[in-house]
């Protein structure tokens, strides 16, 4: 089986992989589109030369790879929507077991800033994650639908219907992770990951929404109609 977990960034979609990493039978791959997506767009970002000698540039042969034959059981892509540029077809995502993993705009926006200067809503993939969300709709494949407030609200309730919603058995190991680095981890987890590596858990169930200044608030509001209009598709427990 292979899982292509789809979210935009500082959507709790590390501790996901952390989580299914967690299992004997799951081998896990960290974005394995992003130099890919550097490379395409010229974008700027935290430890860009670094991303890119790390892995192929390649969007063909990345994607031949993850669709191809693997070693265990379970694979689980750790995937960000905003790495698929218009150009590319979906097709290959008919071979897999597509989740969409949302947060809240506004607090995907606050925790985004806080990391890059520059921000804009093209970098948080909602409008992606619906194309992907409209293409799996429009040809009758599965798709599931999970919000990372759900999650950390209900860990182990929410990990479970996801698991059923998959065709998984339940692992209570999904639950914890080892502190610090994963050996998984992309080469960017320096700048990003530093949460994570502090925690051996899902965090507990996030407070009120944060406060942004205007113009952060300005792109919140234009992600909330695709949050909205997702989040009605959400697996519920």
């Amino acid at each position: 089986m292979k899982i292509a977990m789809w979210s935009g960034p500082r959507n709790l979609s590390t501790a996901l992989m952390y989580s299914f990493a967690s299992r004997a039978d799951t081998s896990v791959v960290d974005e394995p589109l992003y130099a890919a997506y550097l490379a395409n767009t010229g974008l700027e970002h935290p430890m860009r030369d670094e991303i890119l000698a790390s892995q192929s540039q390649d969007f063909d042969s990345v994607i031949a790879r993850l669709v191809g034959p693997q070693e265990t059981q379970i694979t689980y892509q750790k995937q960000m929507t905003h790495h698929l540029p218009d150009e590319l077809s979906l097709d290959w995502l008919l071979s897999m077991h597509n989740v969409l993993l949302l947060r809240h705009p506004a607090r995907v926006v606050a925790s985004y800033a806080a990391k890059r200067a520059e921000i804009g809503l093209d970098d948080l993939g909602f409008g992606q994650q619906k194309r992907i969300f409209d293409f799996l709709r429009d040809r009758n494949a599965p798709v599931v639908v999970i919000d990372s407030t759900d999650i950390r609200a209900h860990p182990e309730a929410n990990l479970r219907a996801l698991c059923s919603a998959l065709g998984l058995s339940w692992d209570a190991s999904m639950l914890s992770w080892t502190l610090g680095p994963n050996p998984n981890d992309g080469v960017w987890a320096s700048h990003w990951y530093g949460a994570i590596h502090n925690s051996t858990g899902f965090q507990d169930a996030e407070g009120s929404l944060p406060r942004l200044n205007p113009g952060l608030q300005l792109i919140a509001d234009r992600a909330m109609p695709i949050y909205d209009a997702l989040s009605e598709h959400r697996l519920l427990i």
